[in-house]
């Protein structure tokens, strides 16, 4: 699934989530949200990298060069204050939407 297949702003509240367990880097980032959705979502470079610049430039991530599993040096990113604000935000605007779609999804009782 592309970014374009996703809800505006859905990207972004899922690297969020996957921030919040500690930093990472871009291709754990992408690797996390896969296996988590037992592959029913893929990330790849073309979003994952602008969205995760875009946070940057909010101050919700910051990020350090360091080296990753495989020795090789990797841009780690994690978490800031204000990100952690923002997570909470979109999750519960995602549960609220989520609500939403269920009801009108739901069978009508005749």
């Amino acid at each position: 699934m592309t970014k374009k297949d996703l809800l505006q702003g859905t990207l972004d509240m899922l690297i969020l989530r996957v921030l919040s367990r500690g930093a990472m880097h871009g291709w754990g980032i992408a690797e996390r949200i896969e296996l988590v959705s037992r592959a029913a979502l893929s990330v790849g470079e073309g979003s994952l990298y602008p969205s995760l610049y875009r946070m940057q430039e909010k101050g919700w991530v910051q990020s350090a060069w360091g080296q990753s599993e495989n020795n090789r040096r990797a841009r780690f990113y994690q978490l800031t204050k204000a990100g952690r604000k923002q997570l909470a935000i979109e999750q519960d605007s995602w549960n609220r939407v989520a609500v939403a779609v269920a009801t009108v999804l739901k069978p009508a009782r005749s």
